[in-house]
Order: structure tokens, then sequence, then C-alpha cells
């Protein structure tokens, strides 16, 4: 009895002598920008980063271009097509090809080739308008847009983006009278492995979830502000299978923060509103930064940039300047794009 008394203390000498190396959230408190392309001509609401070298963009004026990170150097194209003039607002990639699809009727969706860009599909109507796209990997992808019929327009390629198809509506959620999505900064899809979350806006905010790389769809209810067509979720990010965050608002009155913040911890089936009647105010596009258990976020929009240690539960705001979108290259480095330019963002505490 005597020996196990005193081995027992002297584990609860030795556990009480440990160190703890719980995971410790950063507190950035500045952000330092450094410009990669600026051109007043464009309006850039769709970036991609390829890989550690290469960023992609796309934007109006039938303009899209790749930035070597290394050299500093840019490739800008127009693409064409008859004579016709359009913009872009959603990218994506595999591992060998990259993918622009263009907002508006008619809808376009290219692919790289050997010989530059190809289409490889079209659609027609009057209503059609695709705000978003990404990939589960090289051969799977998938493209979101607003209603043509009684419910959100889904494509989908399972051949690398060769063929598309677009989802009947008897296979997805009806859609609710004036629900559709924003074209703000290509954000509106997350995937974490085979799980998809669809974010829509407008007089309905919802969330189409499918756990099964689009094969079959259900929808969940969120609380964020909605009821006009200019409310709702602008963007929506996934840390992993559970833990997601949305933010949005009403672009007409971006001081208003009273329900623009929703963050769920099982897998989007239920929200919470967070930050309530807290700044920030509207924003265009949430990221998760990378490596950091879903506590660090950033999102941007034209009123500034705005970061969270705390999984979104408050904010500090770091910087005014204005931007659309946000993608992370590393734990400390984004790109981001807006109006008439793109940036690189280091953030430092």
């Amino acid at each position: 009895m005597r020996l196990l008394f005193s081995f027992a203390f002297l584990l609860l000498i030795v556990s009480c002598g440990k160190k703890e190396t719980g995971f410790v959230p950063r507190n950035f408190d500045k952000v330092e920008f450094e410009s990669v392309l600026e051109d007043s001509l464009l309006s850039i609401r769709a970036i991609d980063i390829l890989d550690d070298n290469n960023l992609a963009f796309a934007a109006n004026d039938n303009s899209f271009g790749l930035f070597n990170m290394n050299d500093k150097s840019w490739n800008i194209s127009k693409q064409k097509q008859d004579s016709l003039e359009f913009s872009f607002r959603a990218v994506a990639h595999t591992n060998s090809d990259f993918f622009m699809v263009s907002i508006g009727n008619p809808a376009l969706l290219y692919k790289t080739t050997n010989t530059g860009m190809q289409l490889v599909y079209r659609e027609d109507h009057d209503t059609v308008f695709y705000d978003a796209m990404d990939f589960w990997n090289d051969l799977e992808g998938i493209a979101i847009g607003d209603p043509t019929e009684d419910c959100m327009s889904i494509i989908i390629t399972r051949d690398g983006g060769n063929t598309w198809t677009k989802l009947t509506c008897d296979a997805l959620p009806k859609a609710k009278d004036g629900e559709a999505a924003f074209a703000a900064s290509d954000t509106n899809i997350a995937i974490v492995g085979d799980h998809t979350w669809v974010a829509t806006g407008g007089n309905a905010s919802r969330v189409l979830y499918s756990p099964d790389k689009g094969n079959t769809w259900e929808v969940y209810n969120t609380p964020i502000i909605q009821g006009t067509g200019t409310t709702g979720m602008y963007s929506i990010d996934f840390y992993d299978a559970l833990n997601g965050f949305a933010i949005g608002g009403d672009y007409t009155k971006p001081e208003d923060n009273s329900a623009n913040k929703i963050r769920t911890d099982d897998g989007g089936k239920t929200w919470d509103i967070v930050g309530a009647s807290q700044e920030p105010g509207y924003r265009s596009c949430v990221q998760y930064i990378p490596n950091r258990e879903g506590k660090e976020l950033v999102v941007v929009g034209f009123n500034g940039v705005d970061f969270s240690n705390d999984s979104g539960s408050t904010w500090k705001h770091l910087s005014d300047e204005g931007f659309y979108t946000i993608r992370f290259l590393n734990d400390s480095v984004a790109y981001a794009a807006g109006k008439g330019r793109i940036s690189k963002l280091t953030f430092k505490e």
C-alpha cells in the first residue's frame, strides 16, 4: 500500500510540473500590403492560388491572367467568343487545368488546353447566372448559380471538366421565392472531403448540403439577415466537416452588423448568430486561416479587412483597405483582389 501511494504521489508531482502545450491563437495587429496588379478597368472578384508559385484571376472585360509569384511577372489575356462581351466571377483549378465561368446569359465555362482556353459548357437562358465554382478532386467539380427553374442551378463534372451536366430540380431542394446567390467573391461553395455546402442569399438565405460530392442534397435554414434582394450570406467557409462560418449582410447598408455573421459546429445543420451588433458589418468574403485549428479567420469587403482569433466570436479591424475576395497562401500570407487591383497581404502580430 505504501508503494502504491508513493507511486501515485510521484505521478502527481510529475504531471503538475509539466507545461501544457495547447494551441495558442495569434493576435494579429496589422496587415502589410504589396500591390501586384493595378488596372483601373478591371473589377476582380475571382482569384485562385494554383500552387506555391502561381496565382490566377478572371474578371470583367473578358479578362483573365496568371501571376508568377517568384519573378512577379504577369501573363494577361482576353477570352474571345464570337463578339460577346462578358465577365468572370468564378474560377477553380485541378492539378492540371484552370477553369473559369462567366456570369449572365450565355453562361460560358472554359478549361485550359495545350492550345488555349476551350469552351466546355454553354448555357443559354434569360436568368442564367453562375456565381461560384470548386473541385472535389482532379476529376469531379461543381459550379452553382441562380435558379433558371424552381431550384438553384448546379452543374457537375465527373471527367476532369471535359463535360458538365446540370442537375434537374427533382434532385435538388426547391428554391424559395427570391432565393439566389451572390457572385461577390467566388466563395458560395465550401468543400471538405466529400462534403459540400452552398450558401444562398436574397429573400431567403439557406445552406444546401451534400455529403456525397453532389449526388444527394438537403437544405438547412440560417438566422442570418435575409428578406430582400441584397441581404443574406455572401460567403461561406468550413475548416473541417463540422465547423463553418458565413458572413454577409446587406451591401447597400454596409454598417449594419445586427445579424450578418453566423457559425456552425454540427456541419451546417444549425447556425448561431455571433458578434451581433458588433463590427464588422457587411463583408463579401470569409476564409479560415489554414492550419490554425479553426480559431483564426479573416474577412474582407469594400470597407476593410478584419481578423478573429476566437472562431469568429469577436473581431479586430486591421485595415480600411477594400477588397472583394481573399485566398491564403500559408498561415500568414494571402492574396486579395478588388476594384482595379490585386495585392499581397502579410499579417503580423
